[in-house]
């Protein structure tokens, strides 16, 4: 009997097989996208944090920043793949010129599918991070802040903060030293000058140390100019340093304090008052006397139960006894006094008998 024919296998079947396609499409999409889609040096755009929804954050952004961004830079003005910039005819003889030609047109292409805004793989969880292009971060940010602040309207129920990053470098101290000497000179470079405070911020990175890095920026910014002065209270420039795995995130930014940290969800609450804290506070104290003055007369009230139950059940003679220690403890004549007392009893009880 002939042997049933085989099958042949198909390289790359079953599961290994549909993984491959995924990966492959995964990276189609991120290639035509344009640009980078992960965190890297040399990057710009804003670092948003949220509460276990990262999908819903990254919407809730889009549609905050494109508000904002209209708002401040216009429309966005989309231009279609197809038209490229076209070269000079003459030069296509010229293998060298129309290979020249050719490059530009594909970096041309994608820059013309780069938006404004566009959500990179930020390297941790509940961390989003979103790319800018044309535009300034720092100011956007501080306008968005500011009118949340003024209207005290909620616009985002998962975003929590907002921070501008205005530059990345390696999250290494050499590389953040000598990246910081040219980044924090449109800030406090002399004549500039200003408080500031440092804020720093690890995710995923263990090689890096806090009072480290605060120390090295913070000698950067003395030798700028020396009259910059640390300020923890009520700054005037916050430094915010963000580390997420191999990538440092600068920003230099103003009203830290007065904006809550940049934080979303607090900005929008009415600051309170203090003459209600001062009535809250006043009301704790009254209802504490009140509670003590209860159990005071509550105590009385069952300390003359307790001394109502013996006048009814022994004679007066006994109970006499109960207010000695306290008569004793106060001086040295009532003593005497109830000695004679006892005396003149028994004196009495003799002539009776």
């Amino acid at each position: 009997m002939a042997a049933p024919a085989q099958q042949p296998t198909q390289p790359g079947s079953g599961k290994r097989k549909g993984k491959a396609q995924y990966v492959l499409a995964k990276r189609a999409r991120r290639c035509d996208a344009g640009g980078p889609r992960q965190l890297e040096p040399g990057l710009q755009g804003i670092l948003i944090t949220c509460n276990m929804n990262e999908r819903k954050c990254v919407e809730e952004a889009y549609s905050l920043l494109n508000e904002y961004g209209d708002d401040m830079y216009g429309p966005e003005k989309l231009t279609d793949e197809d038209q490229q910039p076209s070269g000079s005819e003459g030069e296509d003889d010229d293998v060298e010129a129309a290979l020249k030609k050719e490059v530009g047109d594909i970096k041309a292409s994608t820059e013309m599918r780069l938006r404004r805004f566009q959500s990179v793989e930020s390297g941790a969880n509940n961390v989003v991070f979103i790319r800018t292009l044309g535009i300034e971060p720092e100011k956007l940010v501080h306008h968005i802040l500011q009118d949340m602040y003024k209207t005290k309207k909620k616009k985002t129920r998962v975003i929590l903060r907002m921070l501008p990053i205005s530059g990345t470098c390696k999250a290494f101290l050499e590389d953040m030293k000598k990246y910081a000497e040219t980044f924090l000179e449109p800030w406090f470079k002399a004549p500039n000058k200003g408080t500031f405070q440092i804020v720093y911020k690890s995710r995923n990175n263990s090689h890096m140390n806090r009072e480290e890095v605060i120390r090295e920026l913070a000698g950067i910014v003395g030798t700028l100019n020396s009259e910059n002065k640390v300020n923890l209270t009520n700054p005037q420039y916050t430094v915010v340093v963000e580390i997420i795995k191999a990538v440092c995130c600068l920003s230099v930014v103003k009203d830290y304090m007065l904006f809550r940290k940049y934080n979303l969800q607090e900005v929008v609450k009415s600051p309170k008052d203090p003459s209600q804290l001062n009535l809250k506070q006043g009301n704790g104290k009254e209802t504490k006397l009140e509670s003590a003055d209860k159990s005071d007369q509550n105590n009385i009230a069952e300390g003359k139960n307790n001394q109502q139950v013996p006048q009814n059940t022994e004679e007066l003679g006994q109970t006499k006894p109960t207010s000695n220690p306290q008569v004793v403890n106060e001086g040295g004549g009532q003593p005497e006094l109830a000695s004679q007392a006892t005396e003149g009893s028994k004196s009495n009880e003799n002539d009776l008998s």
